[in-house]
């Protein structure tokens, strides 16, 4: 009798073996292609994060006024307190946010809890006729995963002399020309170094005149 034609057993497994290996490598390959994508898209959005905290400070920062947020001990206006972790000053929020009018905005590098800090901006509403300043939101986060970072400031004291950079604005009663907002991400991604000169405003020119050497903390 003629042998039936077929696959041996041995012939069987060695295709299932090559079959397995095919597919392995088949599934590699998805899955390293799907954690590029991933990272790309990581990255991506990562960078408009970093774009878009970058765009908005640097407008807001720009339109700085010269509108008390304090006082001094001796009852003069304090316009802006700016130290190496935090940043209060007024500025209007763009129309399209739906909050209109001057803002005391609060800008804070603080700890997120896991080994890292975040950068968060509160809004307080300051109402026209006088009542306390009344908080619109909970801080919204503008960047996170922060390795580390600091605000510093540069402008002309009471006297005109020129302040070098320094990572606490002294003198309230001024506006800083300058303002330096340096951060490291957690995650590699560069924040490119942010100068932002603040507007000049006519209003401080008479301030330089009329101040002296009076100083004194903000209460």
């Amino acid at each position: 009798m003629k042998r039936t034609a077929g696959f041996t057993l041995l012939e069987v497994l060695a295709a299932l073996v090559l079959l397995a290996l095919l597919l392995v490598g088949v599934y590699s390959g998805i899955r390293t292609a799907t954690h590029s994508v991933r990272s790309g898209t990581a990255a991506i959005e990562r960078l408009d994060q970093i774009r878009s905290a970058q765009q908005f400070l640097r407008r807001e920062l720009a339109q700085s006024l010269t509108q008390p947020i304090g006082h001094t001990d001796q009852g003069e206006p304090v316009y802006f307190v700016g130290t190496a972790h935090e940043m209060r000053y007024v500025a209007p929020l763009p129309g399209y946010l739906g909050k209109l009018g001057p803002q005391l905005q609060r800008l804070q590098l603080v700890d997120d809890g896991h080994d890292g800090l975040r950068l968060e901006l509160s809004l307080v509403l300051l109402p026209p006729d006088g009542k306390p300043p009344q908080p619109l939101s909970e801080p919204q986060v503008l960047l996170d995963h922060i390795r580390d970072g600091s605000f510093n400031y540069r402008g002309i004291d009471g006297q005109g002399h020129a302040v070098p950079w320094t990572p606490a604005w002294a003198d309230g009663r001024l506006l800083p020309q300058l303002v330096r907002i340096s951060l490291r991400s957690q995650d590699g991604v560069d924040w490119p170094q942010l100068d932002v000169p603040l507007r000049v405003n006519p209003a401080q020119t008479g301030l330089l005149q009329r101040m002296g050497l009076r100083g004194g903390s903000i209460r």
